[in-house]
């Protein structure tokens, strides 16, 4: 494996209105910085707003209500209230991610319905533009249970490796792996950030040097990174999951 690696935010993407073609506003931005292997890291913020996903919302808890399947957790605070939710997509998250900033006042932007279908349609047109298709990685900002901060992950991708399933193969002491699977679009999707950022207005990164990780089929994309709510140890807050047992408790003690 190659281990030389380099990240670089691309320049001249202007605001993405509704309609536009981002593979194609990618490609006319950097098609002279491109090479067959590259890996782009783009901001869902930026898919959202080419597929229309700007909503008119007065009150932004509406707007989480509508994208919410299943309330994981919720708290009070001075600030206002937190919600840590799943939506259609299966995504845990804070406020189904629903974001108000850089969209004009009265609105706010929601994920891309299908982020998975949007990378395959995005590499589809940089591959009619360039004559190869970058891997790609659309990118949103996720809290992590027991971390401070938050971290850009992959919530759609294509044509790329998003898992490294190691179990199965030995460890440099010749011991069985046996769970071992490295997230290798989310750790994309983090490096990418450190050059991309919040404010910058580069809203998208070309990562070099891993070019074994991009593969000729679209593949199955992030979906792959979703965790079955069968597996899901932690599908409820601590609170709720006290208060669920503890009605539960109350009904079998009233028989």
């Amino acid at each position: 494996m190659n281990h030389a690696l380099s990240i670089f935010s691309v320049a001249g993407i202007d605001e993405i209105r509704e309609g536009d073609d981002v593979g194609a506003v990618i490609a006319e931005a950097a098609a002279d910085q491109l090479e067959p292997g590259d890996v782009l890291a783009v901001a869902s913020k930026i898919v959202s707003k080419a597929e229309g996903r700007r909503v008119d919302a007065d009150d932004r808890e509406d707007a989480i209500t509508a994208e919410t399947v299943r309330e994981v957790a919720r708290r009070e605070h001075a600030g206002g209230t937190t919600r840590i939710v799943q939506n259609r997509n299966g995504f845990v998250l804070a406020a189904a991610g629903v974001d108000a900033s850089n969209t004009p006042e009265g609105t706010v932007l929601l994920l891309p319905i299908d982020p998975d279908a949007s990378a395959r349609r995005m590499r589809a047109s940089l591959r009619a533009r360039l004559g190869f298709a970058p891997g790609i990685v659309i990118t949103d900002t996720f809290g992590r249970p027991w971390r401070q901060g938050q971290t850009d992950v992959a919530i759609g991708a294509a044509g790329i490796a998003v898992l490294d399933r190691l179990a199965g193969t030995v460890d440099t002491h010749g011991r069985r792996l046996e769970t071992t699977e490295t997230a290798l679009a989310d750790e994309l999707a983090a490096a990418a950030d450190l050059v991309k950022g919040k404010a910058s207005h580069r809203p998208v990164a070309v990562i070099r040097g891993l070019g074994e990780l991009v593969t000729e089929e679209h593949g199955p994309g992030a979906a792959e990174l979703v965790r079955p709510a069968d597996d899901d140890m932690f599908a409820m807050g601590t609170r709720e999951a006290f208060h669920t047992g503890y009605e539960q408790g109350r009904r079998d003690a009233a028989g």
